[in-house]
C-alpha cells in the first residue's frame, strides 16, 4: 500500500461556501495526507462575490472551474462538482478527494466516493452538517487550520502542578467534555491489550473512524498526545521504540 504521504488527492472547492483567505492553509492541510494533484475550484466567476478568489487562485494553481448560476438562488457548481468527481474516479488518477465545502449537498458523493474505495477528506466551517461529516474519513474544520495551539508537555506540565486540568477542562476552543474523555477511553478499551493498555496511535485512528471531525487542535491541542496528557482520567507511559529519537506512547484508563 502506499505511504501516505504518496496518496494522490484531487481537490475540489466550492467558491461559493469557502472563505477565500483561508485557501493556503486548507491546501497545507491536505498536504499532510498526500499530494495535492489536481486542484479545481467551482463557481460562477462572472458573479462579483467570488472576484477575491483571482489572486489566491494564480498563486495555488487552482484551475477555476465556470458554473452559470441558471436559477436564482440555487447553487449550480454543486452539480459541476460532483460530475467532475465522478469523472476523475474514473479515471483511476488518484487515490482519494479532498471536498472543501461546508455543503450537506455533497454528503451522497463522499459516501459514494468512499464505496469506490477512495480516502475522502472534509474541510468546512463549523457550521457544515453533520450528515456531509460523519460521511467522510475525515472532516476538519477551517477555523483550526492555522490557528493557535497548545503544543507540547511543558504547558501540560504547568497545568497539571497549578491544578488547572480537570474532566470538562475548557480552553479557548471547544471544551473537553465527557463526551469526548467517554470516546477517548472506550476507544482505548477496544484496542487495549489484556493488562489495559493501548497504543495511543491506534487508539487516534479508531477514533477517527468513530468520528471524523475529531482532531486535537479542536481542543486547542497540538496533537492527541499533549490532550490526553492533560486529562487525569488516563496513565500515560512512552515506551522505546528503537529510535532514540522516538518514544511509543501508551494509554490505559486508571480505573482499569
Amino acid at each position: 500500500m502506499q505511504g501516505t504521504l504518496e496518496l494522490r488527492f484531487a481537490v475540489l472547492i466550492d467558491a461559493e461556501n469557502i472563505p477565500y483567505k483561508n485557501i493556503k492553509g486548507i491546501l497545507a492541510e491536505v498536504a499532510k495526507y498526500g499530494t495535492p494533484t489536481l486542484k479545481r475550484i467551482y463557481g460562477d466567476w462572472t458573479n462579483s462575490s467570488l472576484a477575491g478568489w483571482k489572486n489566491y487562485l494564480l498563486e495555488n494553481a487552482i484551475t477555476p472551474i465556470q458554473q452559470y448560476s441558471y436559477t436564482s438562488g440555487k447553487n449550480s457548481s454543486d452539480s459541476a462538482l460532483i460530475i467532475d468527481a465522478m469523472d476523475i474516479l474514473y479515471s483511476e488518477k488518484v487515490d482519494g478527494f479532498c471536498i472543501v465545502s461546508s455543503d450537506s449537498d455533497f454528503t451522497r458523493l463522499a459516501t459514494r466516493l468512499r464505496e469506490a474505495g477512495m480516502k475522502v477528506i472534509g474541510i468546512g466551517e463549523r457550521k457544515t452538517p453533520n450528515a456531509f461529516i460523519a460521511a467522510c474519513d475525515k472532516f476538519i474544520y477551517i477555523e483550526i487550520i492555522n490557528s493557535p495551539v497548545k503544543n507540547g508537555d511543558n504547558f501540560v506540565n504547568e497545568l497539571h502542578k497549578a491544578g488547572v486540568i480537570e474532566q470538562g477542562h475548557k480552553n479557548n476552543s471547544l471544551e473537553i467534555g465527557n463526551d469526548i474523555i467517554n470516546l477517548i477511553s472506550e476507544s482505548v478499551n477496544d484496542v487495549a491489550d489484556d493488562n489495559g493498555w493501548a497504543f495511543l496511535a491506534d487508539v487516534g485512528n479508531l477514533i477517527s473512524k468513530k468520528q471524523p471531525d475529531f482532531d486535537a487542535r479542536n481542543y486547542g491541542f497540538s496533537k492527541l498526545t499533549p490532550l490526553v496528557k492533560s486529562l487525569r482520567c488516563f496513565l500515560i507511559e512512552e515506551r522505546e521504540s528503537g529510535n532514540s529519537r522516538i518514544k511509543h506512547i501508551y494509554i490505559k484508563n486508571k480505573n482499569k
